[in-house]
């Protein structure tokens, strides 16, 4: 029986609960995270899709907790080791989606978005990373997104803080190689979770031109680049690679035109 645990965080539903069913599937076992109860409902659901015989002796413990907190990190890590629990493959998945002016941002929202993309994903791979350079093998992938890229109106909590995340990953990936531990970056553009508002049928045409992938699409993709050792890893690749250039190229002075005339 495999001892070794993959810890998944904001896995009550969506990417992060993708993840957890298909590293279960892959022999894990599992600590779920997620600030809300329904990481309960969550933990049934992936022993449910295992099936008796595959779900026996497997674990999948479920934990609810607030990753906002900057004494989260080593509240979940301590939490590990009291229980004895070893960490071979940790996922930061958690975090919140916003889209909306940076002063127009209680104070509250800005402090838990920072503290959910940089603080907390930083200080677990901090701690575990110890670990696994120690053991000599271990796996990390950070979510990040295309937004690293979009340094515009709009995106600057958003895209600022996964700008963080994107470039903490690359350099810990090549700090960590030689000792066998491989750390993955992986910047989803539009995944079909309905975390968008996006009109069923524009979604269908969006997954129809590869702008728009499933949870499972991504997750999949994104487990064999961590596990091929990959740095990073754009899902779908294509069309968001050519949008994020094409913005990075756009002046500031039309930026600002754009929103004078209150076109974004």
């Amino acid at each position: 029986m495999n001892t070794h645990f993959a810890l998944v965080t904001g896995a009550s539903s969506g990417i992060g609960l993708e993840f957890a069913k298909q590293l279960a599937k892959r022999g894990y076992n599992l600590l779920i995270v997620s600030n809300v109860p329904e990481i309960n409902e969550a933990a049934e659901e992936i022993k449910k899709g295992l099936g008796d015989e595959r779900v026996n002796g497997l674990e999948v413990i479920p934990l609810v907790m607030d990753l906002g907190q900057q004494s989260s990190a080593r509240e979940l890590y301590e939490y590990t080791h009291a229980h004895e629990i070893e960490v071979e493959v940790l996922i930061n998945n958690a975090g919140v989606y916003h889209d909306k002016d940076i002063l127009d941002d209680s104070e509250g929202f800005t402090s838990l978005i920072m503290n959910l993309h940089m603080y907390t994903p930083a200080m677990l791979c901090y701690l575990f990373g110890q670990d696994m350079k120690a053991r000599g093998k271990g796996y990390i992938l950070n979510v990040c997104s295309v937004t690293s890229k979009m340094a515009a109106q709009r995106l600057g909590t958003y895209g600022g803080t996964k700008a963080f995340l994107a470039h903490f990953t690359r350099a810990l990936h090549i700090e960590l190689r030689k000792y066998g531990v491989h750390v993955t970056n992986v910047s989803p553009g539009a995944v079909d979770t309905g975390l968008y508002n996006i009109k069923p049928a524009y979604t269908k045409l969006g997954k129809a031109f590869g702008i728009i992938v499933s949870p499972q699409t991504l997750v999949r993709r994104a487990l064999r680049a961590l596990f091929r050792g990959r740095a990073k890893v754009t899902i779908p690749a294509v069309f968001w690679h050519c949008l994020t250039t094409v913005i990075q190229c756009i002046p500031t002075g039309l930026l600002r035109l754009i929103r004078r005339f209150g076109w974004f």
